[in-house]
């Protein structure tokens, strides 16, 4: 039986009195019991299809023809077509939240900040199946601890901002199983996620279908968490399904030309040297320059030249104060970095890896300066002075802000939405005086051919690009002041896979081009073996294994490290994951590791433990890593 079937689905927006169809005419289907995959770009249609499920379409929003039947195993004989009822209707109130369960990709906006987490799952609870306050709280902490709250009773009463990303992800799997649906449309789940956290939320989804019997609707565009979860697989680009067909089907014998090219612009670790993304549609048609040669990476040339960055023992602690009305408060202290050190060389492009919260975001902004440590040292050489960045002051600090430049991970809060790109690509030449207003303009232009966008756009505003178009102006204003090393914070966790593609490929291009080094920052390996030279893996605010890219993923030795490589989902169907093997309580939870890698609160401290051609590995000083891994 299928519990949806879509039939010829039109949806059209009318905007400035203009009518335009953004979903063509779509035939899908979701047994029950089994999930189906919507995959494609941002802008296909997919997140539109999913709102006019819910009966949530916008207001400029209507379905224009065809049907969506909504089949209820419970009862199997009437046959519901939500297309057809009133938006404010209690029949589609009654559906969504009851039958029909949805969880967002961006959990912190979608549940309230000022109403509790058992407080909300209560009220979608007494919505559809009302209870006595009594045993709704207890079917509630039931199911906190269904989707892995430790302590469901405490649970209850926090606010989602005292959850981290995983435990807000959860608590709104919670909140959409409570009245245990017939149907979960899950729009992009785990796109914000951590790869183990991805794969503990995933194998939750997986056994809460199994023992609840729904089918789950699985909105993405990551190829590697379908291949893992979908039984079929639905290829969706501006509104038109191109291609559809069980899960085999799809990956083994793929025959739609979009769909063999989101397959090959997703990075992989089977990527032999050299080789390119293929992007399905490049961010620059121009020809590239002729490459500058690069400094050797390799372990043998290091150590000729001082590097560009050399980071020594770098420590940064923040203390936390809660005040009561009566008594005294309690001071909690977190150190978010701990006695962290490397080198970056020039030209090369060091990686550094790990999960939310172990410290890779506040190591940037030290190195920033944007924040002080409380010990260490930071020297930048770039062949004329030797410069200590944490002692700069003034004017000094000012002329050496050029040198290090960042690319943030949200290009729409980093972008000011009330300049326009030519003003926002101006102004740091502006602040550093850099030419006059022709050369100024010139540059802006010149900018915007190196990140393989039209000129005419200069006028235009943040809000009317795309989220590629977006990060590319992001990458043209670092660009600005010809820096020497630009740190990348998770340049592309917020974009599709085929921007993705060109977007890491317009960073490698730029990189040959003007010997730039990077410092890239990221929490997908696939992401970060594609364009580092060097890896450096953190955990809890140290970096637990630093090695050359081959070297890490072939033979890495710490416990982290291969918690993270375990996690990642391929999208290779001989290569599925294994959820239970995946990070079971987190991969930084120090209490799975072996002892060798775990610090006595009275022993001897970590160190790094040198294994030979630059693999690194923070271990107790004698312990034989080798035979621990």
């Amino acid at each position: 039986m299928n519990i949806l079937e879509i039939n010829d689905l039109r949806i059209g927006f009318t905007i400035h009195g203009f009518a335009r169809d953004v979903v063509k005419g779509v035939d899908f289907r979701i047994p029950a019991g089994k999930t189906v995959a919507l995959v494609g770009e941002s802008g296909s249609g997919k997140s539109v299809i999913s709102q006019a499920i819910m009966g949530l379409l916008p207001r400029a929003g209507a379905v224009t023809g065809g049907s969506i039947l909504f089949r209820d195993p419970q009862t199997a004989d009437a046959v519901i077509d939500i297309a057809t009822l009133p938006a404010e209707g209690k029949e589609i109130r009654d559906l969504r939240g009851g039958r029909i369960g949805m969880i967002f990709q961006e959990p912190m906006s979608s549940l309230s900040p000022v109403h509790t987490i058992g407080n909300q799952i209560e009220e979608a609870l007494q919505l559809h199946r009302p209870v006595p306050k009594q045993e709704a709280r207890a079917l509630i902490e039931a199911m906190l601890k269904r989707v892995g709250f430790k302590d469901p009773a405490r649970a209850y009463d926090f606010y989602s901002f005292e959850l981290s990303g995983g435990l807000r992800q959860r608590a709104m799997l919670a909140m959409a199983l409570i009245c245990q649906p017939a149907l979960l449309i899950a729009d992009e789940p785990t796109t914000a996620l951590d790869v183990t956290i991805q794969a503990q939320v995933l194998d939750l989804m997986r056994d809460l279908q199994a023992e609840m019997g729904m089918a789950i609707l699985l909105i993405t565009h990551d190829l590697g968490v379908v291949a893992n979860m979908a039984d079929e697989v639905v290829v969706i680009y501006h509104g038109e399904i191109m291609e559809s067909g069980p899960a085999e089907d799809i990956f083994r014998r793929p025959q739609h030309p979009y769909l063999k090219a989101l397959l090959k612009a997703s990075p992989h670790f089977d990527m032999q040297e050299g080789e390119r993304l293929v992007a399905l549609r490049e961010a620059r048609p121009r020809t590239p320059a002729a490459p500058k040669p690069a400094p050797a990476s390799t372990p043998q040339g290091r150590g000729q030249r001082a590097p560009l960055l050399a980071v020594r023992h770098v420590s940064k602690t923040y203390t936390t104060h809660s005040s009561r009305f009566f008594g005294k408060g309690t001071t909690s202290t977190v150190t978010a970095v701990n006695d962290v050190s490397f080198d970056i060389e020039r030209g090369e492009c060091l990686g550094l890896v790990g999960e939310s919260g172990c410290g890779k975001t506040t190591l940037s902004k030290l190195i920033m300066r944007a924040l002080t440590p409380d010990s260490g040292e930071i020297r930048f050489d770039d062949g004329k002075d030797c410069l200590d960045i944490l002692s700069l002051q003034g004017e000094d600090l000012r002329g050496f802000r050029p040198k290090l430049q960042m690319i943030f991970q949200d290009p729409v809060s980093s972008l000011s939405p009330r300049m326009t790109v030519m003003n926002i690509l101006r102004e740091p030449l502006v602040i550093h005086e850099r030419g006059d207003g022709a050369e100024q303009k010139a540059r802006v232009k010149a900018l915007m051919d190196d990140v393989g966008l039209d000129q005419r756009f200069l006028s235009r505003y943040p809000h009317s690009f795309s989220g590629g178009q977006r990060q590319r102006i992001g990458i043209a204003r670092a660009l600005a002041l010809d820096p020497e090393l630009i740190i990348c914070d998770e340049p592309v966790s917020a974009l599709d896979v085929s921007v993705q593609a060109q977007i890491l490929n317009l960073l490698k291009d730029l990189q040959a081009e003007r010997g730039l080094t990077f410092l890239f920052i990221s929490h997908n390996l696939a992401v970060v073996n594609y364009m580092a030279d060097r890896i450096a893996v953190m955990a809890n605010g140290r970096i637990v294994e630093l090695a050359p890219r081959h070297t890490l993923f072939t033979a890495p030795v710490h416990p982290y490290t291969k918690a993270l490589l375990k996690s990642v989902p391929f999208a290779d169907l001989d290569r599925k994951l294994d959820f239970k093997l995946a990070a079971p309580g987190g991969a930084s939870d120090t209490r799975h590791w072996p002892a060798g890698f775990k610090p006595d609160p009275d022993g001897e401290a970590l160190a790094h433990l040198d294994l030979g051609a630059g693999h690194l590995v923070l271990a107790k000083p004698g312990a034989d890593v080798r035979e621990l891994a």
